[in-house]
């Protein structure tokens, strides 16, 4: 984690570089399945060399090209900001740290170890420098860390100070100040915390919190190294501890390259969890299995731990279930050791030129800095990358679907690659045992139900009018691990049914095991799915099986599913019945029931039900014939008109319909098609 610019011969290692020679490469890219890829859009910036030196700054994420001090121009560029800052400034000396406050507002540039010089970049602001001395006195300033747009911090050697930057009246004014020996110093922008190395050895860490003018000291820790030092002299360097939000909660790692336990090999990340109140406490360990030049990122909550003898890195998820040791969990990775995916870089330079073929990226440099949580810096080339993770090449390395799930489902991208996986255990040649399928069901429904109930809690507290509760209640995000109904039957499940390549009991018995799984978490199953189990079995003339199913209330009763039992009517005549009782139990009223058939165009079946109950005399016989007029089936339509007039004849002696009943479309209508001669005539007596 060098704070220096980066020069082209420095090899850090550690927490923070990925140092080291050219080791015996045991594993590579050649094994396939590269997790880890560098962004496609990196940062260029002109390399690090006697007259230009580089800077980082990890609080914008911004990478500083001075040449000559500044003299012949200072460019800013940053993986958000497409468009770079450039400007020049007075060559004062050399320059030992340079940063912006957030928002690029103020510019700070240390030169010396007593002051920090500022100036401002402010709209018709005058652009002249403004100097702050530390307030110790023969304290040399370490270096110093923008907190907000006009807050800062020096750490000294003897301390740290904290300023509120007034631009306007380019000075600054000291908010508070803790006098404390200081070895070296680290900062956390995402979670405002900067962490001292104390005492002789250095392993005593003092944090401390800053938030909107405030600074408060958290407790402070003892890292516990390998082994008791021999001499008093700086045992805990730097370059191997490291600070990440993961999860949400504030880490601090610590590469520890032997192991307490003489019995074990190998080097450690320890992670000591830092609570804002409270003790800090050592709760994880991963263990690397390998000795040698280490460097720390991380990326979607997973610690990733590069390797520069192999050229290989490894992933940890702390999430995972580990071994209790009685004080921390112990994690192995969680996916085999694999090379960063090669890289190509382009290359520059006027188009006749530019047809050279891009340059292969050399990888594991020993020019390659690493920062928190994600960022790789290549000094010598020129170029700051973001790491990132690729889900895919996971599912083929991680083949126990339980794991994989668990793993996958604390990813930020996940969805397409978890549907994808349920799509491949349904499908030949990777089709997995009905237990298995259960684990993945159950998996993705604990998720499913966890957001349900934190959307439902929401929505109680606001119509309650409580949410302006302190603090106020934010609503649940829905993030992409949540795989609801409408994800599974449109990705999986209707893909699945309609290719009717797995044995239809199979079939079944999947659709099944996911309404088992969603009934277990005691969510509501959508009609849909139901639906898709009916249309198997249909498919299959599994009518008994249907039967069963509705007998025993596996399949819930709903209006949907009322109706298209009775369109499957012409196929298994006692689904009428079957479709009658459960809109009975659904207390439907009689009439919505007839609605309901009519507006599916199952006019007969509307006219038997009524029939059935009795309230055939007083139905409209208008609406019965609209709805046989719609059907566009001639023969339905003449079964229809002809009932009404029996109806009509045996309750007034003539069929003819009365003006009160506005049926003379329809009449005209039957004319038209069957003729005045089909019309009924009056039976007398």
């Amino acid at each position: 984690m060098s704070r220096e610019p980066p020069g082209q011969d420095e090899a850090p290692g550690g927490a923070g570089g990925g140092g080291g020679g050219e080791g015996e490469r045991r594993a590579g890219p050649g094994q396939g399945g590269c997790y880890l890829a560098l962004c496609a859009r990196p940062v260029h910036f002109e390399k690090a060399n006697p007259v230009n030196c580089v800077f980082f700054d990890e609080a914008n994420k911004q990478v500083f090209a001075v040449r000559s001090g500044g003299a012949t121009g200072v460019v800013v560029k940053g993986l958000e900001d497409r468009n770079p800052i450039s400007f020049r400034m007075e060559d004062k000396g050399e320059v030992k740290c340079i940063k912006f406050s957030l928002g690029n507002k103020i510019l700070a540039v240390q030169r010396t170890l007593k002051s920090v010089d500022f100036l401002n970049f402010i709209p018709d602001s005058p652009q002249l420098e403004y100097t702050q001395e530390c307030k110790t006195k023969n304290a040399n300033i370490l270096g110093f860390c923008w907190t907000s747009s006009t807050e800062i911090v020096f750490i000294t050697d003897q301390g740290i100070e904290f300023y509120q930057v007034l631009p306007e009246k380019r000075s600054l004014k000291l908010l508070k100040n803790q006098s404390i020996n200081v070895n070296w110093y680290m900062y956390c922008p995402e979670s405002s915390v900067i962490l001292l190395s104390t005492t002789v050895l250095g392993n005593v860490l003092q944090p401390f919190y800053f938030k909107s003018g405030t600074m408060s000291k958290l407790s402070k820790f003892e890292i516990e190294l390998p082994a008791a030092p021999k001499s008093s002299k700086l045992s805990l360097s730097e370059r191997d501890i490291a600070m990440a939000t993961i999860y949400g909660q504030l880490y601090v790692l610590y590469l520890r390259h032997h192991s307490r336990t003489s019995n074990s090999t190998g080097a450690e990340v320890v992670l000591y969890h830092l609570p804002r109140e409270g003790t800090c406490k050592k709760t994880h360990i991963l263990k690397l299995n390998r000795t040698g030049k280490f460097a720390l990122n991380v990326v979607d909550n997973l610690v990733v731990v590069h390797h520069q003898d192999t050229e290989t890195s490894v992933v940890f998820d702390i999430k995972l279930k580990g071994e209790f040791d009685g004080s921390a969990t112990i994690h192995q990775f969680v996916l085999p050791p694999r090379s960063i995916q090669p890289y190509q870089i382009p290359v520059a330079g006027p188009a006749s030129v530019t047809s050279q073929s891009p340059v292969p990226c050399k990888l594991y440099s020993s020019s390659w800095i690493v920062f928190q949580p994600d960022i790789i810096i290549s000094a010598s080339e020129g170029y700051l990358w973001s790491l990132q993770v690729k889900l895919e090449p996971v599912v083929n390395l991680l083949l126990d679907k339980g794991k994989l799930m668990d793993f996958l489902l604390q990813r930020k991208e996940c969805k397409m690659v978890i549907l994808s996986v349920c799509s491949q255990m349904l499908s030949e040649p990777e089709r997995g045992s009905l237990s298995v399928i259960a684990t993945v069901f159950d998996k993705l429904n604990h998720e499913y139900k966890k957001y349900l109930e934190a959307e439902q809690s929401y929505t109680m507290v606001v119509e309650a009018g409580l949410s302006r509760s302190n603090p106020p209640l934010k609503r649940p995000v829905r993030t992409q691990a949540v795989i609801d109904q409408s994800d599974m039957y449109t990705h999986v499940l209707s893909v699945f049914t309609d290719k009717k390549e797995a044995p239809h009991k199979f079939t079944i018995a999947v659709l099944m095991e996911y309404i088992r799984s969603l009934n277990q978490f005691q969510i509501a199953v959508q009609h849909y799915l139901y639906e898709l189990v009916i249309k198997t079995l249909v498919q299959h003339n599994l009518f008994y099986m249907l039967h069963q199913f509705l007998q025993y209330h596996v399949l819930s009763d709903s209006k949907p599913l009322a109706c298209l039992l009775l369109s499957l009517e012409s196929i298994y005549p006692p689904a009428h019945q079957l479709s009658l009782d459960m809109l009975k139990r659904l207390s439907t009223a009689n009439d919505e029931i007839v609605e309901v058939l009519l507006s599916k165009h199952q006019v007969l079946a509307a006219l038997r039900f009524i029939r059935g109950i009795g309230g055939h005399d007083s139905i409209s016989a208008r609406k019965f014939l609209d709805a046989a007029k719609q059907a566009e089936d001639d023969m339905l339509f003449y079964t229809i008109f002809r009932f009404f007039e029996q109806r009509n004849q045996r309750l007034r002696g003539n069929p003819s319909f009365t003006p009160g009943e506005h049926c003379e479309e329809h009449v005209t209508f039957f004319k038209q098609v069957f003729g005045e001669q089909a019309l009924m005539k009056p039976t007398t007596f």
